[in-house]
């Protein structure tokens, strides 16, 4: 990459970007990952959950953690607690929308409170001799955008980076994202800015940076059954041109090491469950929506390996077999 070339990173997204997801975006062209959102209260540290969500053996690049809660001594107790365990970066959540993380007024119900949120930036900050950065939306409604002002007290705090989100707290995922609140976000300060949100092609990327000013972006959602996104990206930001999309030899080969990937971190059990939903993401992106619901319908209750892995191959070759008849 460039040293003009903006950022492309991948969000953090709970129950979605583990250490097998990260891999593989990684491998696809992203530039950083960070970890699934872990809690900062110290007695759910040791649960399986945190334990498999704080772990990033093997992997290369920067180990960067993001950690959630409300209280400042609580969370800068739990970014001393990663550092330790090999982080190099701490990110603060104040953008996720979950009613559960909400309701105990993390996350993004914390934008609302700003004095709070000075004093939990200031006091994490403080605590670990490792760079903090933060993710944010840009209000708590579309009343009360005060993206800038919470912007301003990032920097004011010794924050070294802000990845915005283009919606209010209130906005969940609905509607569409708004980029003018990233934009005068960047003009305010002089941190790094990460612009986030309904960026899903790269004309799309190419078009926030420009507008927004962006030092980088960060892909979550269009990342879902879609890796290969963050490539396509970059070829696109530092050539102009289009990078051609997935064969469907790399298409399946990709799957199967995701999924692969799944089995050995989670163990059968586990690993065919979670992999549901990825491989429900990957139908839908890659199928024509009659096969991709036919083929969910024949994969969705399967509990094994075996069965699942061999569904899908099935389910890419007959794809490939149509296309090259319809070619002929």
């Amino acid at each position: 990459m460039s040293a003009k070339t903006p950022k492309i990173v991948l969000a953090p997204m709970a129950g979605i970007t583990d250490r097998p997801f990260r891999t593989l975006c990684r491998r696809l062209g992203a530039d950083e990952t960070t970890s699934e959102m872990v809690s900062a209260n110290p007695a759910l540290r040791n649960t399986d959950k945190s334990r498999l969500r704080l772990d990033y053996r093997g992997e290369d690049g920067k180990r960067i953690v993001q950690i959630a809660g409300a209280d400042p001594v609580t969370l800068a107790e739990a970014a001393r607690y990663n550092v330790d365990q090999g982080a190099d970066i701490i990110d603060i959540n104040m953008g996720c929308p979950a009613k559960k993380v909400c309701n105990v007024m993390a996350g993004s119900a914390l934008l609302k409170d700003e004095k709070l949120v000075g004093k939990i930036l200031e006091t994490v900050v403080n605590a670990v001799p490792v760079p903090v950065t933060v993710k944010i939306r840009t209000g708590t409604d579309p009343e009360n955008r005060n993206g800038v002002t919470i912007a301003n007290i990032a920097e004011a705090s010794g924050i070294q980076s802000i990845a915005v989100h283009g919606r209010t707290r209130a906005c969940a995922f609905k509607g569409e994202a708004e980029y003018d609140t990233i934009r005068e976000i960047k003009h305010a300060v002089s941190i790094p800015v990460y612009a986030n949100g309904d960026i899903d092609s790269p004309e799309k990327a190419q078009e926030v940076l420009n507008y927004t000013g962006a030092d980088g972006i960060m892909i979550g959602r269009a990342a879902q059954g879609y890796p290969w996104i963050f490539r396509e990206i970059k070829q696109f930001l530092e050539t102009g041109k289009a990078c051609p999309r997935p064969s469907p030899e790399e298409t399946k080969k990709t799957i199967l090491e995701h999924l692969t990937g799944l089995y050995g971190f989670y163990g059968e059990f586990k690993g065919v469950k979670i992999a549901r939903k990825h491989v429900r993401w990957y139908l839908q992106n890659l199928l024509p929506a009659p096969k991709a619901k036919n083929a969910w319908q024949r994969i969705a209750q399967v509990d094994t390996i075996a069965v699942q892995l061999e569904s899908i191959r099935n389910a890419f070759e007959e794809e490939a077999m149509t296309t090259k008849t319809k070619a002929a």
